[in-house]
């Protein structure tokens, strides 16, 4: 043993410091890296504060995961909001978000929908993923035509709209599109092409 001790922590909200070195370490080193004692050490506690607060690994990454679907859920309104009140301009408005939030927290993002290390039974991520399907929802609902939609129809234009979304996210965060963005014209940003796959295809007119 080298003698030294988790340093006392007396600033702000245990809680949450345990949740913001939870998602640094999953940002920066992946699942592999994110344990309890590497939470607790990063912070300057004891190792037993994250199971005091969380339970275990899964009760921690669950509520993360609730976290990072609240943000969501609020990119996701926001992207929508910022971009007037066209049907057609705020759908596309809320994929970019949806596609930057996932560029922008690729652990977190695939800890959210690669769901196999959370607990889906754990009342807050119950309620964070709720919030997010009601943001897309939400949206759909205003495009022409909505109300005239079977029940069927609506759940197959919000399927399609959000494999379009999502796959595209997935294929962003996994690497899959380096080739295809190296491709293209140097004056075009990543930002540009996404809007020009979404208006390749008749789900957001």
């Amino acid at each position: 043993m080298n003698g030294t001790r988790p340093k006392p922590y007396h600033h702000g909200d245990l809680r949450n410091a345990l949740m913001a070195e939870a998602e640094r370490l999953l940002e920066a080193e992946g699942m592999p890296g994110l344990t309890l004692r590497a939470v607790a050490r990063g912070v300057g506690v004891t190792h037993a504060a994250p199971a005091n607060h969380f339970g275990d690994l899964t009760g921690l990454l669950s509520e993360l995961a609730a976290d990072g679907f609240n943000r969501f859920a609020a990119a996701l309104v926001a992207g929508a909001a910022a971009s007037g009140a066209d049907p057609s301009a705020r759908a596309r408005g809320m994929g970019a978000a949806y596609v930057a939030f996932a560029d922008a927290h690729r652990g977190l993002f695939t800890l959210m929908f690669r769901s196999e290390r959370l607990d889906p039974k754990r009342p807050a991520l119950k309620a964070a993923i709720m919030k997010s399907r009601q943001a897309l929802a939400s949206l759909l609902a205003e495009r022409p035509r909505a109300a005239r939609l079977s029940r069927v129809a609506a759940a197959a234009r919000a399927t399609a709209l959000w494999s379009l979304v999502h796959g595209y996210a997935m294929l962003l965060i996994d690497g899959r599109l380096r080739g295809t963005l190296a491709s293209l014209p140097q004056d075009m940003a990543p930002e540009a092409f996404f809007q020009m796959v979404l208006e390749s295809v008749t789900l957001t007119r």
